[in-house]
């Protein structure tokens, strides 16, 4: 009696999850690294409707295998639509690879798991790597040459051939600066300017007011004057 094997899963059963159980970061520095470079990438593209920026989302090279995944601190993908994801599942994304992936360090990650996620960039295809250690000060950069990631010699002063920002080390800190020397922000300082900029309209507006107020003050007094303000006598 011949035995019927169980039908193998198919790829349109498999099951992508959109969160692997870690948390997004381990403490508020790296938090805070993820969250400004995040937004100001995303605020640089803004108008470009053709350029994804995403923070902690699942990226899945290949179609059929659920295990075989990676989650950038930030990635930007260019050639895709923007747009809410559960997970990046390149196969349904015209198989476009996400061009440019940040990762911040916290204490809790291991040589080894920097290492796998080092090759696994390199093998599917990750254009520019850039990995930033704040407890150290440390920032690396890799940029793919004709067949992988090479190590950028001097990243003081180096620009991104694809976001077109360029990296500069302090002392103290990274800076990052957009193309048009304008440095990145977070969201407190971005919040400040605002309301500094508000209460300069809001002046302006009450002097507009009060001008106003005055001309018809004036106008007033001259009509009371028996004097028609709207002619030359």
């Amino acid at each position: 009696m011949a035995i019927q094997l169980p039908l193998s899963q198919t790829n349109s059963e498999i099951v992508y999850p959109d969160s692997d159980g870690q948390p997004m970061a381990d403490n508020t520095i790296q938090f805070r690294w993820i969250t400004v470079i995040h937004y100001n990438l995303a605020w640089l593209f803004a108008d470009n409707t053709e350029v994804f920026v995403a923070g902690d989302l699942l990226w899945y090279p290949l179609e059929g295998n659920n295990k075989l995944r990676q989650a950038p601190d930030i990635m930007v993908v260019f050639g895709v639509s923007k747009g809410d994801r559960g997970s990046y599942q390149q196969w349904k994304e015209n198989n476009i690879v996400p061009q440019v992936v940040f990762e911040i360090l916290s204490p809790g990650n291991k040589p080894k798991e920097m290492e796998r996620k080092l090759l696994f960039y390199d093998r599917y295809g990750v254009e520019e790597y850039y990995l930033y250690d704040p407890q150290k000060n440390s920032l690396t950069g890799w940029l793919r040459s004709e067949l992988f990631l090479e190590r950028i010699d001097e990243i003081n002063g180096f620009v991104s051939p694809k976001l077109g920002i360029r990296f500069e080390l302090t002392t103290e800190t990274l800076m990052l600066y957009r193309p048009d020397d304008q440095p990145f922000t977070d969201y407190m300082e971005v919040q400040q300017q605002l309301e500094v900029v508000e209460k300069e309209l809001q002046q302006e507006r009450q002097e507009k007011e009060i001008v106003q107020e005055r001309a018809k003050r004036l106008e007033q007094l001259l009509r009371e004057a028996g004097i028609d303000p709207e002619t030359n006598g």
